[in-house]
């Protein structure tokens, strides 16, 4: 095991340098950094000028990521009305610990811009896959114990039509029913946006109560989805041969179900959930610019619309490692669960 897992990291090596290196290409050809420094209003031609040739947009694409890669001497820029100011110092590469210094947020290291905010997205992340994971689990074993039953059918209908459901028109309704509705009925209500109201204060209470109306959101969808999988995975050993077994052997059905028919039947949702676990660090762009909230997805949008390459490709290269380091450990869950598969 140990040596396949160091495999599994040397061979991550020249994955990520390929990733890092196509959205590279990807941002810079997607928008011009410079049009957006200078807020709502173009910077002068001059300005521009100079703007390009320190921010080194006026080199060939390999010297640009060659930089972004390793590191130069740089320029702290800052646009006013009287023009551009610079600050010389020098900024670290990607390969010792920085991702450049953000072009939106003026003067501050984007890895900073992102610290920020993951704490945001990780908590509502978090939360959501929980809810997710329980819920998935519960209703899709009842659903399979209880196969073609009355409740089976309108749970199978439910599933449907949640799954079938985009996360933005379950967010707003969400957001009509229990905030704008519940409201004027008179009835106690949800917040719809931020992580806390400012004259309430940044307690406990309040993150609980801002988190219900995303999380649900979130959840809603998901748990379509992930329990048709658990359903299916579970009939399906159901009908095993060593289910039969234990069974003739008299065993508990709880101890059945739980023991050995659930075990099995989670590799096909530990798949799913070690695909989606990456995903937290990039949040939930959707939601989280719904509800306004303070998270990575929002922030994504944010400068991905400006040009800001230092800042979105922090955030997808964070989100490339944490792809490649959760399938390896999806990979060593899979031979937890289940001892005949080995990694030689």
């Amino acid at each position: 095991m140990t040596r396949y897992i160091v495999r599994r990291l040397l061979q991550a090596i020249p994955l990520l340098f390929i990733i890092s290196v196509v959205l590279f290409i990807l941002m810079r050809s997607s928008g011009d950094p410079v049009a957006t420094l200078g807020g709502r209003r173009n910077p002068r031609p001059e300005d521009r000028e100079r703007l390009t040739r320190l921010l080194g947009l006026d080199q060939p694409l390999y010297v640009q990521y060659i930089y972004w890669l390793i590191g130069n001497d740089w320029t702290m820029i800052d646009l006013d009305g009287d023009g551009v100011a610079e600050t010389p110092g020098q900024q670290k590469g990607v390969l010792r610990g920085e991702f450049g210094t953000s072009l939106v947020v003026r003067g501050k290291p984007a890895m900073e811009v992102i610290l920020e905010r993951i704490p945001y997205t990780l908590l509502l992340m978090i939360v959501s896959e929980v809810v997710i994971i329980f819920f998935s689990l519960v209703i899709g074993v009842f659903s399979a114990l209880r196969q073609y039953s009355l409740l089976d059918h309108l749970i199978t209908g439910l599933s449907f039509l949640g799954y079938s459901m985009p996360i933005f028109f379950v967010a707003l309704v969400s957001m009509y029913l229990f905030a704008v509705e519940f409201k004027s009925w008179g009835l106690p209500y949800l917040p719809t946006g931020g992580v806390f109201e400012p004259q309430e204060g940044n307690t406990l209470l309040q993150v609980a109560l801002h988190l219900v109306l995303p999380v649900t959101s979130i959840a809603v969808v998901s748990i379509a989805g992930y329990s048709r999988f658990v359903r299916a995975t579970m009939l399906e050993v159901l009908g095993e041969d060593y289910i039969r077994t234990a069974r003739a052997k008299g065993l508990r059905k709880r101890t059945i179900i739980f023991l050995h028919a659930l075990k099995n039947a989670s590799l096909p949702l530990v798949t799913i959930v070690g695909l989606d676990i990456p995903m937290l660090l990039g949040g939930a762009v959707v939601t989280e610019r719904i509800f306004a909230w303070p998270g990575t997805g929002r922030l994504f949008l944010d400068h991905v619309s400006r040009g800001d390459t230092p800042v979105v490709m922090g955030i997808l290269m964070l989100i490339a490692v944490a792809v490649i380091i959760f399938q390896l450990i999806t990979d060593i869950t899979y031979a937890w669960l289940d001892p005949r598969i080995r990694y030689n």
